[in-house]
């Protein structure tokens, strides 16, 4: 994907990257402001996904801020054609990560939704702006490790077979393909196996699993026999929407297969918990 951000910012995040393991959020440039997005999935199911994402930045000296009025961004109205409902929830996000040079998600659907602002607010010249400015300094939480950071080695050990979901909006809105590969290849001691048909939806798609629940099911029941295809001991991706629909289908079958957000996995590969 195309950023837009400064190449002068970009310079300064890289400074407070160093290889000891030892860093902690203290050594942060204080003059950049990296803001966590947490997503409403994450935030009201999978509260664990932002702690482990916040440690994994701290211990590379990046300490990240919350906007309290962060909201919802807006895709479940967007997605159903409720545009003015949506433009309600883009523009408090809007305000809420106006003074932030990057903005940092555990989800490729809700950074992909920012995407969409642009459109939104396409007759209104302020906020358009605005819009434009959040789209550009977005990342979801690979990219934001490997792109800006230049990080795809944190030194973790995850001792597992591990197989991959690349979600939809991830993939195809972002471009989203060699950071999660870079960052579990570099894990010591995970065997990682591909999943067949990877790219092939889950059958979540927010409403569409409420309005057209029979196809979803078989969406992800296929997902699911190709998991368990691989044999993995962990099932892992970059969404935790999607995630869960599997990890649900899975459990359904009374199948062993641990669902983890990357961050999570990579957490757990450096904190040896």
């Amino acid at each position: 994907m195309d950023k837009q951000t400064d190449d002068g910012v970009r310079t300064e995040i890289g400074k407070i990257v160093t290889n000891s393991a030892e860093k902690t959020d203290s050594a942060a440039a204080p003059d950049i402001k990296v803001s966590m997005f947490i997503t409403c999935i994450s935030d009201a199911v999978y509260p664990r996904i932002g702690e482990a994402m916040a440690r994994l930045l701290a211990r590379l000296g990046v300490k990240l801020e919350f906007p309290a009025k962060q909201t919802c961004c807006g895709q479940p109205a967007f997605n159903s054609g409720y545009w003015d409902e949506a433009r309600k929830s883009a523009a408090t996000l809007l305000e809420a990560f106006a003074d932030s040079d990057f903005v940092i998600a555990p989800s490729g659907s809700c950074i992909g939704m920012i995407h969409h602002y642009p459109k939104l607010f396409e007759n209104d010249p302020v906020r358009l702006a605005m819009a434009r400015e959040l789209q550009n300094k977005s990342y979801e939480f690979t990219q934001f490790l490997v792109q800006v950071l230049g990080v795809a080695d944190l030194g973790a050990v995850f001792p597992h077979k591990v197989t991959y979901h690349p979600s939809c909006h991830g993939i195809r809105l972002l471009g989203i393909k060699d950071e999660p590969m870079a960052l579990l290849q570099n894990v010591r001691e995970l065997d990682l196996v591909p999943l067949p048909f990877a790219e092939d939806c889950c059958g979540f798609g927010g409403t569409f699993a409420v309005k057209m629940a029979g196809i979803s099911g078989a969406m992800v029941t296929e997902k699911a026999d190709h998991v368990l295809e691989t044999e993995a001991e962990v099932l892992t991706g970059l969404d935790m929407a999607c995630l869960m629909n599997i990890a649900g289908n899975l459990r359904y079958r009374k199948q062993p297969v641990r669902v983890m957000h990357l961050a999570e996995l990579l957490y757990e590969g450096v904190s040896g918990a």
